[in-house]
């Protein structure tokens, strides 16, 4: 689709109906000869590339097309209308400098992380939530003040065993966000909880508080761990293992074989292997 038309009567209907179902179109009302025109037209022509998919820059020139001037009510030049979907959203009347014009259209324009957030959300209906992760992570690191992000990230954090930074970012939400949703995560970390306080791990944590420096011990924990989805907790077990002995059992295979588990963008993944390559290197 093009960034940039010239409308006339021929392709009006074209543009600001049909075209402004998939777009935001900016329409700019402009004036051959006319300064005020000339200086705004290259400012929104080079704002336009910088939306090739979302943003079509449509051009009328009142001197040669003036029934859609007149149709569109426009009383002075530069004028600039947004339109989405057939109806007028937005716009301004007069000189705007780039960051403003930049800013009117962020209002309208789908953000990035609406585009990451969806794809997510498919994922985990589908029960990928290692895939998700990674896109719910980089949707927040592009916004990390929106509640819906904050909450499907949480959501993967807790079904990936990343239970301490779900409840750090849980803490974040606000009561007007505390949703189904939010009750929902927080369920699942309380039932997280108790799997992590199992019979077998209690046992075996007992165990391990009698003889400290038992590396079989640790190890049959760190699976445990693992396996009730306290990841983090079974990494430090498995790293202290390799610390005091690199070689020993499947320590060294296990531990990577959980780091590599983790999702993409997880700073856990990041986090621990540098530390098993600071020991194997």
């Amino acid at each position: 689709m093009k960034t940039s038309v010239n409308i006339t009567l021929e392709n009006f209907q074209q543009v600001i109906i049909h075209d402004s179902q998939q777009c935001l179109v900016m329409v700019e009302f402009w004036a051959e000869g006319y300064a005020p025109s000339q200086e705004l037209a290259p400012v929104l022509a080079r704002i336009a590339t910088h939306y090739p998919d979302t943003l079509i820059h449509a051009r009328v020139d009142c001197q040669s097309q003036p029934e859609i001037a007149q149709q569109f009510g426009i009383k002075g030049l530069p004028t600039v209308i947004l339109v989405k979907e057939g109806q007028p959203l937005d716009g301004f009347a007069g000189p705007q400098t780039e960051a403003q014009i930049i800013e009117l259209l962020n209002k309208h324009l789908p953000k990035v992380e609406d585009g990451l957030l969806e794809q997510a959300q498919e994922l985990i209906s589908h029960g990928d939530y290692q895939q998700a992760y990674t896109l719910v992570k980089q949707a927040h690191d592009l916004d990390d003040r929106r509640a819906d992000i904050k909450l499907l990230l949480a959501d993967c954090q807790v079904e990936l065993g990343q239970l301490n930074q779900a409840k750090a970012l849980m803490a974040t939400i606000g009561l007007v966000d505390q949703d189904a949703l939010y009750k929902s995560i927080l369920g699942k970390i309380q039932l997280a909880e108790q799997a992590a306080e199992s019979p077998e791990i209690i046992a075996l944590q007992q165990e391990l508080a009698a003889d400290p420096d038992n590396l079989e011990l640790k190890l049959k924990l760190a699976v445990q761990l693992h396996q009730a989805n306290q990841v983090e907790e079974a990494l430090e077990l498995a790293l202290s293992i390799l610390i005091k002995d690199l070689n020993f059992g499947d320590a060294k295979k296990l531990t990577l074989d959980m780091i590599n588990a983790l999702p993409d963008g997880d700073p856990l993944k990041s986090k621990y292997r540098r530390k098993v390559y600071s020991l194997l290197y």
